[in-house]
């Protein structure tokens, strides 16, 4: 993945290529401060959607940047209040697409993961002992 800009009326910002940003990436991009999108986040709850790590650090999606972006725009460029925001992306959530869209679950604890990398194991080895035996 690559750094992809994206346009937010006169700016455009600039998303590096990562699938996890944490909070402090994130005020990086957009500008913010962490308290105004930990606030953000609590009132655009269908918009801003973080996973949780094991740490339980909050890792923002790609799309959640952009929401945020967005958000920014119509509050701090367009002059809109936070009701007037929530109102302005109910009413264009599907031309705009703002909705987070699911995408692969937050990185696991090593612990979580254990079982199935238990299991990956066995499936090469039984491989590994197939393909001994064919030689």
């Amino acid at each position: 993945m690559s750094d992809q800009p994206f346009g937010q009326g006169s700016l455009t910002v600039s998303i590096p290529g990562k699938r996890y940003f944490k909070i402090g990436e994130v005020c990086k991009i957009t500008g913010l401060k962490q308290h105004v999108v930990r606030y953000w986040e609590s009132e655009f709850k269908q918009f801003i959607r973080p996973q949780r790590a094991s740490s339980k650090q909050r890792l923002y999606r790609r799309v959640d940047v952009e929401n945020l972006l967005r958000l920014q725009k119509l509050l701090k460029e367009d002059g809109l209040t936070i009701s007037g925001a929530r109102k302005f992306l109910a009413s264009h959530r599907d031309s705009i697409e703002i909705q987070a869209k699911p995408e692969t679950p937050a990185p696991s604890s090593p612990s979580n993961s254990a079982p199935l990398l238990n299991e990956i194991k066995n499936e090469l080895k039984s491989v590994l002992k197939i393909l001994a035996s064919d030689k």
